[in-house]
């Protein structure tokens, strides 16, 4: 080989590696580093009841240009707030059956995309959860996730098993917890309102305190382009009482969802002009 060979071959693997470089930059945004001020949020909420509160209050606008693909039915809405980019994503309703689009897929889907078309330093996922008398919980309580799993993915196959688990911790968070003074305590995930005595028996394995239908998903897809991200939850139900989740959960949901509000008003204005190693 030549030396002008060398120096062709030299220049061809460079391009190569500034290709990839770039391409994985504009997929998922140059990391910034962790003690640059949070810049730009993402808050995933499930139901549009959830949402409307937090759209009011941040006094947030519904994006008319989506940075969505088309004919996707996920909503965004977004404004600044105490020099904070705010950024609200609901999945919207399902076309066939004009319900709010819940549950893992939807919450997996819309992370992802909001995760290319935004760069979130930070995602919040708020949202409402079924609580455990037995582990403290009440109605209206609102949790900051430490730990967050699946209760419905069984997997009897070993070290799948755990994969179907999925367990991942949350960002610590010590300074928000003492300021803003939130219950804390572990999430668990499943596709399923009710719970039956597989998922039961999960949940406790889980050692969880609340479980929901999208946290768990939305931290699998924020841990794969690391994007950190928090986990608030308000409790609209009891799940170990007497009293039928289903009726419990839509005789709760607009009371609970303005304490939600609050709560992620309260994270919100705590994290305006603070970088993530401050949290």
């Amino acid at each position: 080989m030549t030396q002008s060979e060398e120096v062709i071959g030299e220049n061809e693997s460079s391009a190569v590696e500034f290709e990839v470089a770039s391409a994985i930059e504009r997929a998922v945004g140059k990391n910034e580093p962790r003690n640059a001020r949070i810049s730009t949020i993402v808050i995933i909420v499930a139901m549009q009841t959830e949402a409307l509160p937090l759209v009011n209050k941040f006094q947030l606008s519904e994006d008319p240009n989506s940075p969505f693909p088309n004919g996707v039915p996920w909503v965004r809405y977004h404004g600044t707030y105490k020099g904070l980019q705010i950024n609200i994503v609901w999945p919207g309703k399902d076309s066939l059956h004009g319900v709010d689009s819940v549950g893992t897929v939807s919450a997996s889907l819309v992370t992802y995309s909001s995760i290319h078309s935004l760069k979130p330093d930070l995602i919040i996922n708020a949202g409402t959860a079924g609580g455990f008398k037995a582990k403290g919980a009440a109605i209206s309580d609102v949790y900051l996730a430490s730990e967050v799993a699946f209760h419905d993915r069984r997997i009897p196959i070993p070290i799948f098993d755990q994969y179907g688990v999925g367990v991942r911790k949350t960002v610590d968070t010590p300074n928000l917890l003492s300021q803003v003074k939130l219950k804390h305590g572990k999430l668990s995930t499943g596709d399923s309102l009710d719970m039956s005595p597989h998922d039961e028996a999960s949940i406790m394995a889980n050692d969880a305190v609340i479980k929901d239908m999208e946290g768990a998903a939305i931290a699998y897809v924020a841990s794969l382009f690391s994007v950190p991200t928090i986990f608030l939850k308000a409790v609209t139900d009891i799940v170990d009482s007497d009293k039928p989740t289903p009726e419990e959960f839509l005789e709760n949901l607009v009371a609970v969802s303005l304490a939600l509000d609050d709560a992620v008003t309260r994270v919100v204005d705590f994290l305006a002009g603070r970088s993530l190693t401050e949290l």
